[in-house]
């Protein structure tokens, strides 16, 4: 039986997600000022401290650009470099040569899995960006046919697959074996992918209508048909680059002593922020004085790339902000409360609670690491539940149901040009797909 207060809370908190969506999406009204009213909105209905109202929501953001707008920035950037080199083209008629115009969705969700192993969503989601509005101006494809898959895709090793920072926290907090987590997660987040990506894009794709003119696909647009485009081996190792060093950095432990100074020195080049900047100033050699252009050409090309990206970051800002709101209103101790009352399979227990914490907060590295701590004590007294399964089963829930208070649904509005709406039909049902998909396969795979 849940408690009055909690009750009021959870009603609360879901009539400020509905009024956000109506008022954005009915009414037309500016998607930043209507997060911020809705923040300090939803913090005055729940009684919050008028005096910490503010900067809760000030935290909220802070902690949500400190990561996101330096990601987005130098991901733009090398996005730009890709671009304005032909390296994007080189790449796009390669995955066309390769798979075929018909087939280049299964191609992006492919390399979003390899792209996206080490990566953030939106480390990945930048990285791989370009070269699906490449392939779709080359193709004559819709951005959504083209991308939906590669979100997919870098969404699907987010969640389950090590060494993913929140997968590998999950999986570390249930003192499961790494390697079979990896396996399993495989297992399950393969099928997962093809299900909510290439799959769900050929039903949905035709029935999303977009502008003809995007915004931020403009900033990728090679100015020059007739340049000689970089190889393929050279701006594949070009994009890779970051990719490597993450990799590298997430497995400096398994190779060298921990906190020696090598040891240290990987982590370091192998943080999302540092192994982009590194990425970055290879673009400027590899792409760009390799192809000729002067060191005020590049300069530009940094400058002009940052202003669409603006919009953006705010956005996701504020998503952060009224995702802070949700906590420390206390809906999210009340979503956990609900969850832990509930009496359910230790694997269904983990899921749901991983998946309220997700719509209440935005974050599924959040929802991950916060229900693996809940649960691991449980599951120390439940013997027959794989800690392999219940890593993979806590990704999974970390992942139902975006919306407005999550990051990534910004992104990807925005990126793919798509109203709130459009982007509660594919992105938010996709990422509700992988959830559930996966639920499924680990449930399954545990009675194995």
């Amino acid at each position: 039986m849940i408690d009055p207060h909690s009750l009021f809370l959870l009603l609360t908190a879901l009539a400020a997600v509905v009024a956000l969506v109506v008022l954005i999406a009915v009414f037309r009204l500016n998607p930043f000022i209507t997060l911020l009213l809705a923040s300090l909105g939803l913090a005055l209905a729940v009684h919050m401290p008028a005096a910490g109202v503010v900067h809760s929501f000030e935290v909220g953001v802070g902690n949500t650009l400190g990561h996101i707008a330096v990601v987005v920035a130098l991901g733009t950037m090398l996005g730009k470099m890709m671009a304005e080199s032909g390296g994007s083209d080189q790449i796009a008629f390669t995955l066309i040569r390769l798979f075929g115009e018909k087939r280049v969705h299964w191609a992006m969700m492919v390399i979003a899995l390899i792209v996206g192993l080490p990566a953030f969503f939106e480390v990945g989601f930048v990285l791989l960006i370009p070269i699906a509005y490449t392939v779709a101006r080359r193709t004559g494809k819709s951005i959504v046919f083209v991308a939906l898959p590669m979100v997919a895709g870098i969404s699907v090793d987010h969640a389950l697959v090590p060494p993913h920072p929140a997968a590998m926290l999950a999986a570390t907090a249930y003192h499961a074996d790494i390697g079979k987590t990896i396996f399993y997660a495989l297992i399950v987040g393969i099928p997962t992918a093809i299900v909510a990506g290439p799959l769900w894009t050929m039903f949905i794709a035709p029935r999303i209508r977009l502008a003809e003119e995007n915004p931020m696909a403009a900033q990728f647009v090679e100015r020059d048909p007739n340049r000689r485009l970089p190889s393929f081996s050279l701006t594949l190792f070009t994009i890779l680059a970051p990719v490597l060093l993450m990799l590298l950095g997430s497995a400096a432990d398994a190779f060298t002593a921990s906190g020696s100074a090598i040891n240290q020195s990987l982590h370091f080049i192998g943080n999302d922020d540092i192994a982009l900047l590194l990425g970055v100033l290879l673009s400027f050699f590899t792409l760009g004085r390799a192809g000729g252009f002067t060191r005020e050409t590049i300069l530009r090309f940094t400058n002009e790339c940052l202003a669409p990206t603006a919009t953006i970051t705010l956005l996701v800002g504020a998503g952060g902000g009224f995702g802070r709101i949700l906590q420390d209103s206390g809906v999210s101790h009340a979503i956990v409360g609900v969850a832990l009352g509930s009496h359910m399979p230790l694997l269904l227990l983990a899921w749901l609670i991983a998946a309220l914490l997700r719509v209440a907060t935005g974050s599924s590295t959040v929802a991950m690491t916060t229900a693996a701590g809940i649960v691991a004590p449980i599951a120390a007294h439940a013997p027959g539940v794989r800690p392999e399964l219940l890593a993979v089963a806590t990704g999974a829930g970390s992942v139902i149901l975006s919306h407005v208070n999550d990051g990534g649904f910004w992104l990807v509005k925005e990126y793919f040009n798509m109203s709130v709406v459009d982007t509660i039909k594919t992105w938010t049902v996709l990422e509700t797909l992988i959830s559930i998909t996966a639920l499924l396969l680990a449930m399954a795979l545990s009675l194995a």
